[in-house]
């Protein structure tokens, strides 16, 4: 739109999406099926304003609201049944009409009666996004000068309500009486429906101004930036009585950078932050920031130019600090102390709570006053030293172009508890400090290729990320046995007992170290690691890989001809390693008689009396309740968490342009996407990237979307 000499360009976009994934256009909105369990609409608008020729006024505006309807017992309620859940421990209903439970507990009731008759919960969340930018020229003060201003205002809320329910519920006896009637406990009597709710709310502001500076004067740029900001993210809900909930958590800070080139050959930027936290004392709440990084672009040099397939081929160089004020999830204000009044129990034989002393006995209390948390008010920034040699890169006129970097990290100030401080000391509770360091270094890459076949162009990409770390200083308890200390190790290191396959006879385990319980043929057979004849937790060693993955990879391609697209890409991990366990692999350990078993667990090479007795097998022995010798982490059960997914495949067609213009639209495109489609993994119990050792999570979708993208 036009008018008084100021132009306005604008966008206006709008989607729904519902738990299959397909996308409707807002008109069709309320012809859709409001039935289904997840609903979500997103929607935006940008608005650019030419207030003068120098003057660039941009507001925009986006959100999004989600809808779910769920069980009275909880999604994960019923994923939990489904995984413990066999299809002869319990009817839909007994032939009395009466509806069959194996305990009190929620993820103990049949799936059945779980999704239809324990009530309904419904959840909503919607956020709200608004910025607006100003951004001035200044050439009329010196050319190259503009100021740029952002202020924006977020708003994320959370409602739900709570509806539950369940029918009287009851199991019937393992056996019939002598007439072949059944006989039925009740489990819990019937609870007619009873309504909670509850909100959460998040309100963001941030304000920021810069001064950018660019100019060139010949062979030599210059740039610089001069950058303050400030923010604030405050809960305006659901905040209890605690008085600093309601406080806001805000950042303030003012940075910096120049930067120079000469003739793009050679170049050098600096550039600073200093950063203040409201969760620091005021004596420790700035923290000042910088780095300095500098660049040779060797296809520039005229010793170079020969090579006309090189395009360009950067080396450069970067040090630098970064700092980290959120030093454990929802802690505020580390620099106080609390202090409650704990009161004992006189009828208790060991009352607790208030003051402990030791001189009267270890385990007698005295009611009081007491710290419940002591001030730290020297904790401050975690501070991350970093460096980082990398080469760019561009070929056969810019066709095959990526980056390669080496990078090395040293995390200083890691806030943790002091756990091992002494009794001696007298502390009534254990303080926290920045005394972990943590080192890291590794490599990092990409690459893109394109060309054109015919009249069909390609697109190549990839790109892998390898790291190692190492915990240098951590707050632990000293040992003789130093392979037992984190100090040394990996972050994430996968820690335990060694196994050695499986015990073959009696014979073998009375000329063995001692181990854990009353141990028989079939049971795991553990290395005695320091010598001393007995096996225990002295005996647990750093085995396999980390069970955070050190290498992510991912490639793809994309082909475009005419207006069909299409793009596929393949994302990966390696060097994780995790272990099994839980009611899912330690068959029947609960002792309840609850529990599925796995097809992978039945139809295993499992050790078995008379039948087969392979030292080798694949599992140990079954047994009916826990085992403490079998069921401990060992390399027994640890498993490689690598494997390589079809992430997402994409295929589109997107209307001719002169058809599209006709009807005052810029761009109509109609998809089709699907993700999660295929997973190779040499672990096949359940989807490796869920993270989970026992695959009692709500698995990752494989979900195929149909719709049509509309730019007006």
């Amino acid at each position: 739109m036009t008018g008084g000499g100021k132009t306005a360009r604008y966008y206006v976009g709008g989607s729904y999406q519902n738990q299959q994934g397909i996308y409707k256009t807002d008109k069709s909105l309320k012809d859709y099926n409001t039935n289904a369990n997840f609903r979500k609409w997103t929607y935006r608008m940008n608005v650019d304003i030419d207030i003068t020729k120098t003057t660039l006024l941009k507001v925009g505006v986006s959100g999004s609201l989600r809808q779910q309807n769920d069980p009275g017992v909880g999604t994960d309620a019923i994923w939990t049944t489904l995984m413990g859940y066999n299809s002869i421990m319990m009817p839909v209903t007994y032939s009395n009409g009466k509806i069959p439970s194996w305990s009190e507990k929620a993820d103990n009731i049949n799936p059945y009666t779980q999704a239809t008759q324990t009530g309904f919960n419904e959840s909503w969340k919607n956020n709200i996004q608004t910025n607006v930018t100003l951004e001035q020229k200044l050439d009329f003060i010196t050319k190259g000068l503009r100021f740029v201003g952002r202020f924006g205002y977020d708003t994320e809320n959370s409602n739900w309500i709570t509806r539950v329910k369940w029918p009287e519920l009851w199991k019937a006896h393992s056996y019939r009486n002598s007439d072949g009637t059944l006989e039925f406990d009740r489990v819990l009597p019937e609870q007619k429906m009873t309504q909670t709710s509850g909100s959460d709310g998040i309100r963001n502001e941030f304000f920021e101004w810069e001064l950018h500076y660019e100019r060139g004067f010949n062979n030599h740029h210059t740039g610089a930036v001069v950058k303050y900001t400030q923010s604030s993210k405050v809960s305006n809900q659901n905040i209890g009585t605690e008085l600093k909930n309601a406080i806001a958590r805000r950042n303030q800070g003012l940075a910096g950078r120049v930067n120079y080139n000469w003739n793009y050959r050679y170049f050098i930027d600096f550039n600073f932050g200093y950063t203040g936290s409201e969760n620091f004392h005021k004596d420790h709440r700035f923290g000042f920031f910088p780095a300095v990084s500098g660049a040779w672009n060797i296809a520039e040099e005229t010793f170079m130019k020969g090579l006309t397939w090189l395009n360009m081929f950067k080396v450069r160089y970067s040090w630098g600090k970064t700092g980290n004020d959120i030093l454990k999830k929802d802690l505020r204000f580390p620099y106080l102390y609390t202090i409650e009044t704990m009161m004992t129990d006189e009828n208790e034989p060991k009352p607790t709570g208030g003051y402990q002393f030791a001189d009267v006995g270890y385990d007698r209390y005295y009611g009081g006053m007491r710290y419940s948390s002591l001030a730290s008010t020297n904790v401050s920034w975690e501070i991350s030293t970093k460096q980082d040699l990398g080469i760019d890169f561009s070929l056969f006129n810019d066709k095959l172009t990526g980056e390669i970097d080496y990078y090395k990290e040293k995390r200083e100030g890691i806030y943790m508890e002091r756990a091992y401080l002494p009794w001696i000391v007298g502390l009534e509770s254990k303080p926290s400090a920045n005394v972990g360091v943590v080192k890291a270094e590794g490599f990092d890459g990409r690459f893109t290729f394109k060309q054109k076949v015919d009249k069909v162009n390609l697109t190549i990409r990839g790109n892998m990320t390898y790291g190692k770390n190492e915990i240098v200083e951590r707050d632990e308890e000293n040992s003789i046995y130093w392979y037992k200390m984190q100090e040394g190790h990996r972050v994430n290191q996968a820690m335990g007992l060694v196994s050695l396959g499986l015990f073959k006879d009696y014979e073998e385990i009375r000329n063995w170290p001692k181990q854990f319980g009353e141990v028989m043929p079939g049971d795991i057979k553990y290395k005695d690691i320091n010598g001393d004849g007995v096996i225990d937790d002295n005996d647990k060693v750093a085995i396999g890989s980390t069970t955070k993955p050190n290498f992510t990879y991912g490639f793809g391609a994309s082909a475009q001809w005419k207006g069909l697209d299409a793009s596929v890409h393949f994302q990966g991990v390696g060097k994780s390693s995790y272990f099994i366990n839980g009611s899912t692999v330690y068959m029947f350990s609960g002792g309840d008689g609850w529990g599925n078993v796995l097809k992978e667990m039945a139809n295993s090479n499992r050790w078995v009396l008379g039948v087969n007795e392979d030292p080798n097998a694949d599992y140990p022995r079954l047994t009916y309740g826990n085992n403490s010798n079998n069921n401990r982490a060992s390399t027994f059960w640890l498993r490689n968490g690598s494997y390589l997914r079809l992430k997402t495949l994409d295929v589109g067609y997107s209307l001719p342009t002169a058809l599209v213009r006709k009807a005052h639209l810029n761009k109509v495109r109609f998809f089709f996407t699907a993700t999660n489609l295929l997973t190779f993994s040499s672990f096949k119990l359940w989807d490796p990237e869920m993270g989970s050792s026992d695959g009692k999570k709500y698995p990752l979708n494989k979900t195929f979307s149909l719709g049509v993208s509309v730019n007006l």
